[in-house]
C-alpha cells in the first residue's frame, strides 16, 4: 500500500511550536520533492513549504518564512515541518504531498499536477489563546 501519513498536529497557544511529520510507507521518498500544504476553514488549500529531492533545496511562502523550517530524513522515509512562532492565522489542516519538484511561483507553491503526486489525509493544527 502506498501511503503518506501526517502527524504532530495539535492545539498550541500563539507563539508556540509544533513539529509535523510526513511518513511514507510502501514507497521511498528519496526521489520525490515534498510539499506541505494547508487548508483553513472556508479557504482553498495553499502551499506553505517544499523541499527538493536533490540538494535539499527549500521553498517557503512569505507568510511562514523565518518561522517554519522544512527538512527530510531519507533514512526514516520522513519529511518534517518545524513550525515556530505560531500565529492564529496558521490554524489549518496540514497536508504533505509528493511533487516533481519544489518551486515558488509568484510567491506561492503550486499544487503538484494531478497524476504526479500522492497526498496524505492531513493533521489539524489549531493556534489559539
Amino acid at each position: 500500500q502506498v501511503q503518506l501519513v501526517e502527524s504532530g498536529g495539535g492545539l498550541v497557544q500563539p507563539g508556540g511550536s509544533l513539529r509535523l511529520s510526513c511518513a511514507a510507507s510502501g514507497f521511498s521518498l528519496n526521489y520525490y520533492a515534498i510539499g506541505w500544504f494547508r487548508q483553513a476553514p472556508g479557504k482553498e488549500r495553499e502551499g506553505v513549504s517544499c523541499i527538493s529531492s536533490s540538494h535539499f533545496s527549500t521553498g517557503y511562502v512569505e507568510s511562514v518564512k523565518g518561522r517554519f523550517t522544512i527538512s527530510r530524513d531519507n533514512a526514516k522515509n520522513t519529511v518534517y515541518l518545524q513550525m515556530n512562532s505560531l500565529k492564529p492565522e496558521d490554524t489549518a489542516v496540514y497536508y504533505c504531498a509528493t511533487a516533481p519538484g519544489c518551486t515558488v511561483v509568484a510567491g506561492t507553491i503550486p499544487r503538484p499536477p494531478d497524476g504526479m503526486n500522492y497526498w496524505g489525509k492531513g493533521t489539524l493544527v489549531t493556534v489559539s489563546s
